[in-house]
């Protein structure tokens, strides 16, 4: 009985641990960026779209350095990635809205 009872305890312990697990990673931890950081990385995406109004930037986006969610003057919006050097890596549409988490 002892064995059945210890086997219950690391179920529930194992259940336990993977919702904290999930519950821990469904958030949205991005990093705003923050003084000339900002200013580059902004600056750089503004470049790349030929304008448009800045939504959102964040460090550490979807494996570039920096991202910048800007949006354009026909209404779409779009999320430019930087490397470190402030060079553009690529440039994907952008669905949510700032601040929202993704699925």
């Amino acid at each position: 009985m002892n064995r059945k009872l210890a086997l219950v305890a690391v179920l529930i312990v194992a259940v336990l641990t993977a919702g904290i697990a999930i519950a821990a990673g469904g958030g949205d931890d991005d990093q705003p960026l923050t003084g000339s950081t900002r200013d580059r990385a902004v600056n750089a995406a503004l470049e790349h779209t030929g304008g448009g109004t800045v939504q959102e930037t964040e460090a550490g986006d979807d494996g570039a350095a920096y991202g910048v969610e800007i949006r354009l003057d026909d209404g779409r919006q779009v999320e430019v990635n930087l490397d470190e050097d402030f060079n553009v890596i690529g440039q994907e549409d952008d669905d949510d809205t700032p601040g929202e988490e993704e699925d």
